[in-house]
């Protein structure tokens, strides 16, 4: 797999990615429209949820229905804007009634969303909810480790909770809330050990194949 940098042309590189992921008919889940990410190719912050849901489906978009409508609030509110960033999920096509993705159709994805993140290179990974922190994190919690930050082979790993569960909870609206709040210190790298917990307990070097 290439080393992308700044001079080479990500954005041809993530077309590039897209178009052998919708020609790829081994892929699962083909019933559905395809759902690649979209934002800067250059961006520091890259969300990453777990699959497309009815109006992602609809629009071809990734998070536009409500729970995306909050996260690019959220986005907006720390001064950002949304095509600062990148948003995808892992799997790339909605699973039928929105059920939750399955392990398989993960695994299936998984080359796919690391070559991604090779190309983006972002600062900072925010996994959104369970199961796209457990692609980083197998044995992480996401109600004990939102909002913690890990070091993961050398990058910066920032869980915290879907924003679709945080529209069933005011509690889990407030966690979040308060984890994204901590995004921009956490980019300019100040106070991390004091403000996301870092330390070399979090430290995660994972003897498995490799996630990017």
């Amino acid at each position: 797999m290439a080393n992308y940098n700044q001079s080479m042309d990500k954005a041809g590189a993530l077309r590039d990615l897209a178009r052998r992921m919708a020609d790829n008919e081994n892929l699962p889940l083909r019933e559905s429209n395809f759902v690649f990410g979209e934002g800067s190719p250059d961006a520091k912050v890259l969300f990453i949820g777990e699959a497309p849901g009815f109006h992602e489906d609809q629009q071809k978009r990734p998070f536009v229905g409500r729970a995306g409508q909050l996260l690019r609030k959220m986005i907006r509110g720390l001064g950002w804007r949304e095509d600062q960033v990148y948003i995808t999920n892992i799997v790339k096509r909605r699973p039928p009634e929105n059920r939750d993705p399955l392990p398989e159709e993960i695994e299936a994805y998984k080359p796919y969303l690391a070559e991604q993140i090779k190309i983006i290179a972002p600062k900072v990974i925010v996994p959104l909810g369970r199961f796209s922190m457990n692609y980083f994190l197998p044995e992480a919690k996401i109600s004990r480790d939102q909002g913690t930050l890990f070091r993961v082979r050398g990058k910066l790993v920032y869980p915290v909770y879907h924003p679709a569960a945080a529209l069933r909870s005011t509690k889990v609206l407030e966690a979040l809330q308060a984890s994204f709040g901590k995004l921009p210190a956490i980019l300019e790298g100040k106070n991390l050990v004091e403000a996301t917990g870092l330390t070399k307990q979090n430290t995660v070097e994972l003897p498995q194949p490799k996630l990017f």
